[in-house]
């Protein structure tokens, strides 16, 4: 996390700021003082406040549930089919992730 968190520093440009928001998962738990960005970590179990969590609802109830699978592979192909029919859908995408 600290090298990912320096290297994202690194690409902020002069005289900007650049605020990273973070779940408290144990690999997110970095204390670095960096000048020109700051971590800003949900409260715990928020998911409402995580888009990545909402995204990951909507696959799940739209395209990943009440279904078998045939092993890993077919699990992972099925994800990946999932994730690509949305990623296209830019609106619906700003629709699961936005908030008023």
């Amino acid at each position: 996390m600290q090298l990912h968190m320096q290297h994202i520093s690194k690409e902020v440009p002069e005289g900007r700021h650049a605020v990273v928001v973070m779940d408290g998962a144990l690999w997110h738990q970095a204390d670095l003082n960096l000048h020109n960005v700051t971590m800003l970590k949900l409260p715990p179990y928020s998911p409402e406040l995580n888009p990545s969590e909402q995204i990951w609802q909507y696959l799940k109830q739209h395209d990943l549930s009440n279904r078998c699978f045939d092993g890993y592979d077919a699990i992972v192909d099925a994800a990946c089919v999932a994730w690509n029919r949305l990623r296209v859908q830019l609106e619906l995408i700003r629709s699961i992730t936005s908030r008023a």
